[in-house]
């Protein structure tokens, strides 16, 4: 191994990290923004970022309020994904429906917290 060689692969591994890096911090940014109400998940999931493309849809669901692992598991279940599927590998129509389905319990569960607070 030359020189050039050595040169090429480490300016080449230094790229590579800092794009990762990038995709870190987006990834974390969302999370936090989706946690927060800012973004739904039913919005990143339609309209998703190339730095999530490989970020798995659990990864998605886990960030809002009220979602553990066996929620997000039965969710998905429903919906016959693996929670090992990443975002870019949804195909438009399982894109379309999950944001549905996402959408409507989110608004279900509104109904519900609404009637059961007049209720009291």
């Amino acid at each position: 191994m030359d020189f050039m060689e050595t040169t090429v692969d480490s300016s080449q591994r230094l790229r590579a990290l800092e794009r990762a890096n990038r995709v870190r911090i987006a990834r974390a940014r969302l999370k936090r923004e989706i946690a927060a109400g800012e973004l739904t998940a039913a919005e990143v999931i339609l309209r998703p970022r190339r730095e999530i493309e490989g970020m798995p849809i659990a990864g998605v669901l886990l960030s809002q309020r009220r979602w553990g692992e066996d929620r997000c598991r039965g969710f998905l279940a429903g919906l016959g994904m693996s929670e090992a599927k990443t975002i870019g590998s949804m195909t438009e129509r399982q894109r379309i429906a999950t944001a549905a389905v996402l959408a409507l319990s989110r608004t279900s569960r509104r109904q519900r917290d609404d009637t059961s607070w007049r209720g009291r």
